[in-house]
């Protein structure tokens, strides 16, 4: 048993396409949200660590980079279901956990197992991390929802998308992060022309 297996699964996360079902005029895949992810997270990981916090960032790459790995066993399933009860959300979690075990003790060899334990346990916790990760994960589905909206997508799931992602943006506990999204980076995004009224729907939930 060796690694290829785990290698070869990588490329079909770039054929799950995220809010699947929908139309849509830019298509995300799962793989590409996670290099994304990566992305903001090393953003906010800057902004944080220059308010005065540690950043492990060896554990910020690792929880952004594979958190969403156990798609590659059951799809990306869309926004409003996912939240739409906390128990729904929970047993989702259980089944990627079970299968990903399963994967690992039997695609993973023998001594790099205890590591892939590790690394593809779930991210988002208590750490500055783990928050990170949540912030950069809710941001780039922020973003994916914000550009249907701008080019005139009327699909209410996206304005659901969009809403329910600025509430959990506000909300997590990174203050230094969440001041500069709120003051620098959503003044920008509600300053764009957009087709369907932005700025009005982020005032509303402002208001909230």
């Amino acid at each position: 048993m060796g690694i290829h297996k785990f290698f070869t699964s990588l490329n079909d996360l770039e054929r799950i396409i995220r809010a699947p079902g929908r139309f849509k005029f830019e298509e995300h895949n799962v793989a590409a949200h996670s290099w994304k992810v990566s992305q903001y997270a090393l953003f906010f990981a800057t902004i944080e660590e220059r308010a005065g916090q540690t950043i492990d960032w060896k554990s910020l790459y690792e929880k952004t980079i594979n958190h969403d790995f156990a798609e590659v066993f059951i799809g990306d399933i869309k926004t409003p279901v996912k939240h739409s009860s906390p128990e729904l959300k929970e047993m989702i979690a259980k089944v990627e956990e079970g299968m990903m075990e399963k994967f690992i003790l039997r695609e993973i060899p023998e001594d790099f197992q205890e590591v892939f334990f590790d690394r593809m346990k779930e991210g988002k916790d208590a750490t500055i991390e783990g928050r990170l990760l949540e912030m950069a994960d809710k941001l780039d589905q922020f973003y994916e929802s914000f550009a249907e909206l701008k080019r005139g997508n009327a699909d209410q799931e996206f304005v659901a998308m969009y809403r329910i992602a600025l509430k959990k943006l506000l909300a997590i506990p990174l203050k230094a992060s969440v001041t500069y999204f709120r003051e620098v980076v959503l003044e920008d995004v509600i300053s764009e022309e957009t087709i369907i009224d932005i700025r009005e729907i982020t005032r509303e939930v402002l208001k909230g």
